[in-house]
């Protein structure tokens, strides 16, 4: 196959899938109602329906503004042989193939977030400040870029450097060992991800004595789960939205609860959401992920050794000569296609997962508060009520809120 037809293709597959895309925002679009759904009509005033109406529109129009932004910066770098370009620049300053593969993609990641910047602004401080939102003043945006960068060029260029050192090492075989590097680096991220990287970015603070902590403690003990640690974090220090989530894999968990979620939510519908997180953990859901994320991996990387020394890839993209970097590239293109399936396919897991971990909840606590607390969540962020149901089979990894109150059956 030659350049010429390995470009056709990437461009191909490029066009096509900005084009899918398209078509399921438009749809989704074109699905919201303006009849507000009995199972929630107590908790949404006509006023704030319209308003959450009127932030869909203009999240998904301006959706379509950066997509296309997005589409045609990438579509002309990879028909211009704009990649090559670039390689051609800093390849007589940088010899060493770990050093040049470093430069070139800072080059390209620096300025593609710069160029990006503005709608990055825009929806941070224009739409999101709108709606009610945002809480991030420009000082802590301007901080989140410069630990974003350094955190990417610690961790990912890392990886990066180690994974083009094992492809000059070792050669084609290089995809076990770096696969093995790799599940190593997820389950350490799993297990200290709110010791190391989250306090760079956000304040944890031990939930302090009183009724919730005394609720959940109980609750804990009661399921058996092996709670160390309740942490409150400052998420209101960025957004109104709120969350919770527990982190660490063996018999030491950590809770993190967003100051936004103690702030709107009674005591029961906070530890209803806890159980349903905890349901996660006692249905295997997190080991299983972690497996199947782990085998994801090695056929990725197993399917890359294939042809990461491809010269035709580098040339496709405009190279003068056969470059891991370009091959990389290259290779993400022509193999989105597959990832689509299998993030389709783990999408589809997450959703049942979903509603495994609320019939957890329900059954060890009290679904009636769990379903109070995904409407109060629902409202409070605005979401989508009525979702197209081929935008939710592609990119839902969550159930929309009107399953999942019809799978709990609370009155």
């Amino acid at each position: 196959m030659s350049p010429e037809t390995i470009l056709q293709i990437i461009l191909g597959i490029a066009l096509l899938s900005y084009a899918f895309d398209q078509l399921l925002d438009y749809l989704n679009l074109k699905a919201l109602r303006k009849d507000i759904p009995a199972e929630i009509a107590s908790f949404y005033n006509p006023e704030k329906y319209n308003r959450s109406l009127d932030y869909q529109r203009t999240q998904a129009r301006f959706s379509f503004i950066t997509a296309a932004f997005g589409f045609i910066l990438s579509f002309t770098m990879l028909a211009t042989g704009g990649f090559g370009w670039i390689d051609s620049l800093v390849r007589p300053h940088f010899p060493n193939e770990i050093v040049l593969a470093l430069i070139f993609f800072g080059v390209i990641m620096i300025a593609s977030d710069l160029l990006t910047l503005p709608f990055q602004w825009y929806s941070t401080f224009v739409i999101e400040e709108k709606f009610g939102f945002n809480k991030t003043t420009p000082k802590t945006f301007i901080a989140d870029k410069i630990k974003g960068y350094a955190l990417g060029a610690i961790v990912g260029g890392g990886l990066l450097a180690l994974l083009i050192y094992l492809i000059q090492w070792i050669g084609p075989g290089f995809w076990i060992w770096f696969g093995i590097v790799a599940a190593l680096f997820i389950l350490i991220v799993n297990m200290f991800y709110t010791t190391l990287i989250l306090p760079l970015f956000n304040k944890l603070t031990p939930l302090a004595e009183g009724d919730l902590k005394t609720a959940i403690t109980t609750y804990a003990k009661q399921v058996d789960f092996p709670l160390e640690n309740i942490f409150v974090m400052d998420g209101s220090k960025r957004s109104a939205k709120a969350n919770a989530f527990f982190s660490g894999i063996g018999k030491k968990k950590k809770i993190v609860l967003y100051d936004t979620l103690i702030n709107n939510h009674t005591t029961d519908e906070l530890v209803a959401v806890l159980a349903h997180e905890v349901g996660h953990f006692k249905k295997k859901h997190i080991i299983l992920t972690y497996l199947i994320s782990i085998l994801q991996v090695f056929f990725v990387l197993f399917v890359l050794s294939t042809m990461v020394f491809n010269e035709k890839l580098s040339a496709a993209l405009g190279g003068s000569q056969q470059a891991i970097h370009l091959n990389l590239i290259a290779f993400a293109i022509l193999f989105s296609p597959i990832s689509g399936i299998t993030g389709l396919l783990m999408s589809m897991l997450s959703r049942k997962n979903e509603f495994e971990a609320d019939a957890y909840a329900k059954n060890t606590f009290d679904g009636t508060a769990l379903a109070n607390a995904l409407k109060k969540l629902s409202v409070d962020t605005l979401s989508n009520l009525y979702p197209h149901p081929w935008y939710v089979f592609f990119h839902y990894s969550h159930p929309p809120l009107l399953q999942r109150l019809k799978a709990l059956d609370v009155k």
